[in-house]
């Protein structure tokens, strides 16, 4: 199997020093192993994307130095993909629909409690199940279209444990996790149902999710490494699961630290004075760029 990396931007925002750092990583892991380096256009939030951000996007990583396969994915062109694999889970009974928004979320888990921490995981506020009722047990329900769906968590891991595995699931490592470590990652139910919680696979706005998104077009693009920062690494347990729901392989992770700013927070697409483009205006050269974010010439 092809050593296959990727970078998966949104057009959504210029791009900053910290996606030059995970896209050049990226492309230099490919290299080094006789791999491929595939780019994909995150593109599910129309509301926001735009074409020249994307336009943008190209030129940026051209700049840089990186080259890829055309033509690229975008996920815009991928919508029956994403239905057919809603449509499935539906069918199976793991999913319902959600009718809550954020303030309902919110004051619902806060109110046993008034003014205790709101539990949060890699998919926001952990839901508290207010529309699980909803659940779609026997699958003899309509696919509802244009509606919020979640994944019933504690049903997805009943359907895939099996009596070998009790309840534990792995992904591999071979990056740095939250605690600087690789290795055999285990993720069990009871850490799937508690911490992530019954995760958005449908948004009404967008017919899909990133951790649905992602899982399928990594799979169809033959990720076996997938390059990402360590603020994703929690969302990776979401996406093991998802991978056994679905019939999908299981690639390989390597989070890498974060490009911080002075004051140690993390860049986002906001700071323009971090852009790319921002340093090409300047005279920067791709050289420069390495240098800043660490990389080898």
């Amino acid at each position: 199997m092809t050593f296959t990396t990727r970078f998966a931007p949104s057009p959504t925002g210029p791009l900053h020093l910290g996606h030059a750092y995970s896209a050049m990583l990226a492309h230099d892991m490919a290299l080094q192993n006789n791999g491929a380096f595939l780019l994909r256009i995150e593109d599910i939030d129309r509301s926001r994307a735009r074409p020249e951000w994307e336009q943008q996007i190209y030129d940026d990583l051209e700049w840089l130095g990186l080259s890829w396969p055309t033509p690229v994915m975008r996920q815009s062109d991928r919508v029956d993909t994403y239905q057919a694999a809603l449509t499935s889970l539906w069918d199976r009974g793991l999913m319902f629909r959600c009718t809550c928004n954020r303030k309902d979320i919110a004051a619902a888990v806060s109110a046993p409690q008034e003014g205790a921490e709101i539990p949060t995981g890699p998919d926001g506020i952990i839901y508290p199940g207010t529309c699980r009722a909803n659940s779609n047990v026997r699958g003899n329900v309509p696919f509802p279209e244009g509606a919020v769906l979640r994944l019933d968590m504690a049903q997805a891991c009943f359907v895939v444990t099996t009596h070998s595995d009790h309840g534990q699931h792995h992904f591999t490592e071979t990056g740095y996790g939250p605690d600087g470590q690789g290795g055999k990652v285990l993720v069990t139910d009871q850490d799937l149902i508690q911490t992530a919680g019954d995760i958005v696979l449908a948004r009404k706005d967008m017919g899909t999710s990133y951790h649905l998104s992602v899982v399928l077009d990594d799979a169809a693009q033959g990720i076996t490494h997938v390059i990402r920062g360590q603020d994703l690494f929690e969302a990776t347990k979401i996406h093991v699961i998802l991978h056994r729901l679905l019939g999908l392989p299981t690639p390989l992770y390597h989070h890498h630290t974060l490009i911080r700013d002075d004051q140690g927070k993390r860049l986002a697409k906001r700071d323009d004075a971090r852009a790319i483009s921002k340093y090409r205006e300047d005279g920067y050269t791709p050289e420069d760029i390495r240098k800043m974010v660490g990389l080898p010439l």
